[in-house]
């Protein structure tokens, strides 16, 4: 059984001397169980997936996945914790009430600050989609995304990517023959995608412009994109007026 207030913790950090010292540092703190550690992105969310730990310590700046694209990955009732050498995040983090924000070097004082807030906030709901959007520059848009493949990470660049579609719990991703569900609102991915390129021709799909390759009628106010490969989006009346102007530039 769980002792009353411990707490199981992931350690994700490229750098095995960081995470050494920050494995030490939480391991002298009471009620604390390291799950696990990981050296990128990738091995992090893996192990998130297995261990399930309860918060999460974070580097940002690693190959691979950076600690924005790994918490869009994470169960949303991790806390995370993101411990850095860069300071310019903080603020685009708290903004979207992130757990803490350390920045290294640090004492044990201020770690034990850091994990009593995890402790405090265990299964925060963090908005992984505006945390990702927060890590951009304003006028920035996403160069790629990162979903699920089975027990997996993919990253897809955008240009590989077809259409994106509305579900019940997050949207479905088309790339190359294969579609991937995303925990995210299809509003919040249209946000993050280039308007130049991406298009939300109806309510529930946003399409990639270089894949249509004609557009039909099929009554007064009924429209479909035709892509590619043979797909067939629905267009709306508003969704068919801004295609059009896109297209005839």
């Amino acid at each position: 059984m769980k002792d009353e207030g411990s707490i199981r913790v992931l350690i994700v950090d490229d750098e095995e001397a960081a995470r050494a010292v920050l494995k030490e540092m939480l391991q002298r703190l009471p009620g604390v169980a390291v799950a696990g550690e990981c050296a990128n992105g990738i091995e992090a969310v893996k192990a998130a997936a297995a261990e399930k730990p309860e918060a999460v310590f974070l580097d940002i700046e690693m190959p691979g996945l950076d600690g924005f694209e790994v918490l869009e990955l994470l169960d949303p009732s991790t806390a995370v914790v993101f411990v850095t050498a860069f300071d310019h995040y903080a603020v685009k983090a708290f903004d979207v009430h992130a757990v803490d924000y350390v920045v290294k070097p640090f004492r044990q004082e201020r770690l034990a600050q850091a994990l009593a807030r995890a402790r405090e906030r265990v299964a925060p709901r963090i908005d992984a989609a505006r945390l990702a959007a927060a890590a951009r520059a304003p006028g920035e848009f996403a160069s790629r995304l990162v979903v699920r493949d089975g027990s997996g990470v993919r990253v897809i660049p955008v240009e590989k990517l077809d259409f994106v579609e509305a579900r019940d719990d997050g949207v479905a991703v088309k790339s190359e023959g294969r579609k991937f569900n995303k925990p995210q609102t299809l509003s919040s991915l249209a946000e993050a995608l280039d308007p130049a390129r991406f298009l939300r021709v109806h309510r529930s799909f946003i399409v990639n412009l270089d894949r249509i390759a004609k557009i039909e009628r099929y009554s007064k106010n009924s429209h479909a994109a035709i892509l590619a490969d043979g797909t067939r989006i629905p267009i709306s009346r508003e969704g068919h007026a801004q295609l059009t102007r896109e297209l005839e530039r």
